[in-house]
């Protein structure tokens, strides 16, 4: 009996003396410096917004589709009443949540790249404006963090301006996600929703276009600038039809976060990449980032890499109800050159050599 009494005594003094050493291994440890911190805080920041991207619809689709099967099928039910009721919303302005552009997250996520606002002139509150936004990039990291965030100070420079951004009608389809985009400030960019925010919101609005779109994704690559804008020009029609001045905008690095297979014109892959857009809206492109690792490792999250969002000066747009084609035309020649010399005045000061000429 002593002897067990004696080896039990032995053995709680054993795992005293472990714990102990234990704890002094864990105070004598380094503890993360406030930089490493940061660095943390803005890599979950970007995570949570590429996954809300990528996954957040999806995945919730998926969600209430298990739930009919269960006895939560309520839940199913009553979120398909609710999008058939609100079904409209996203063509009439959205539902925003100014608090949502206070979000401290979006700070980290700025802080990532890091991204930054400049502007050149001013947009007075008494019109309404329609922004383009070049290139598009992979995600438009660069237009999503400017015109829906309010981490850059948008508001603080154009005082009485309220930004909107226009994505893909299809994403307001999908549930959960479509609450999280109109949340933001986002709405489709169809010729209602876009034709609300101009007529019928007041004076004010500036709604950002992505006018290169799905196609100029998928010739997105790091040190090449390549604009899809010749034949597109539904958006200087709009502008003519409210009165609606035209900004160009240019997001300088944009093209960098990524790295893309690009599939050269006439290939069996571009051929697929292009039906598919027409299809479905969007292009699939072939792309990897850094890993959650490190940046040497691979993965789906943007390089941090520095995007400088330029906004230039407004094109005055006269109001015509119904612009002829040579109209359109003309003021469509009037944003391009606006828009090439906001890039040449620009290029030297954010990483692009004096050489470098936008591909169409």
């Amino acid at each position: 009996m002593k002897t067990i009494i004696a080896a039990y005594s032995q053995n709680r003094s054993g795992s005293r003396a472990s714990v102990q050493a234990a704890l002094r291994t864990l105070l004598t440890a380094p503890w993360p410096s406030q930089r490493d911190v940061r660095s943390w805080l803005q890599l979950l920041a970007v995570l949570q917004w590429v996954l809300s991207f990528l996954l957040l619809g999806v995945v919730s689709l998926l969600l209430l589709i298990y739930l009919v099967f269960t006895s939560f099928w309520p839940i199913s039910a009553l979120y398909l009443a609710w999008i058939i009721f609100d079904w409209d919303t996203p063509e009439k302005g959205g539902r925003r949540l100014a608090c949502l552009r206070k979000w401290r997250v979006w700070k980290h996520f700025r802080d990532y790249f890091p991204v930054q606002l400049v502007k050149t002139h001013d947009l007075s509150p008494s019109h309404n404006y329609i922004i383009g936004s070049h290139p598009h990039g992979i995600l438009c990291v660069g237009a999503f963090c400017n015109f829906i965030t309010g981490s850059t100070g948008f508001l603080e420079m154009f005082p009485g301006i309220r930004p909107f951004l226009t994505t893909l009608a299809g994403n307001f389809r999908l549930p959960v996600f479509r609450e999280y985009l109109m949340s933001g400030g986002l709405c489709p960019v169809t010729r209602q929703a876009i034709g609300y925010l101009l007529s019928k919101n007041g004076t004010g609005n500036a709604v950002a276009i992505v006018i290169g779109g799905a196609a100029e994704s998928l010739s997105c690559r790091p040190g090449v600038t390549t604009l899809i804008l010749k034949n597109r020009k539904g958006f200087v029609r709009m502008a003519l039809q409210h009165g609606a001045y035209l900004v160009p905008s240019f997001s300088f690095g944009e093209n960098d976060l990524f790295r893309q297979v690009v599939f050269e014109e006439g290939s069996w892959m571009r051929s697929i990449q292009l039906r598919f857009q027409k299809m479905m809206g969007f292009a699939p492109c072939v792309f990897y980032g850094r890993g959650l690792t490190s940046v040497q490792s691979r993965g789906f999250l943007p390089y941090p890499r520095p995007i400088t969002t330029v906004v230039g000066e407004p094109v005055t747009v006269p109001k015509i109800e119904d612009p002829s084609c040579e109209t359109v035309d003309l003021y469509h020649e009037m944003y391009v050159r606006s828009l090439l010399k906001l890039f040449n005045e620009n290029k030297t000061k954010y990483g692009l050599r004096k050489s470098t000429r936008p591909k169409s």
